[in-house]
């Protein structure tokens, strides 16, 4: 039997601004919708990605910022920081990490 993990909910305080920082990073925006005045559901998928991440109103009891270190694998390192930087993203130098 597979498991497997598809949609992380990610608790932010603007929808709106986080959904654009997501999209400007490369994540493809899947849905967007409002459902009710107290529900938006906003899903985003990384390039390459079989799992999503989900931001919106109403959408989990977790305070805005808690979720703390998620992680993304990416298979050049130095090919996704120039990345970043020519989107415009300020990311911090390369660190080589004894964990990985």
């Amino acid at each position: 039997m597979d498991i497997k993990l598809e949609l992380v909910a990610v608790p932010v305080t603007d929808v709106d601004r986080a959904k654009a920082f997501y999209e400007r990073v490369g994540f493809h925006a899947d849905h967007d919708v409002t459902v009710s005045e107290d529900v938006r559901f906003v899903q985003l998928t990384p390039p390459g990605s079989a799992c999503s991440i989900a931001l919106g109103k109403g959408l989990t009891r977790m305070a805005p910022g808690s979720l703390d270190n998620m992680q993304v694998v990416v298979t050049d390192i130095e090919e996704a920081y120039e990345d970043l930087r020519g989107r415009g993203i300020e990311v911090t130098e390369i660190q080589d990490m004894p964990c990985g």
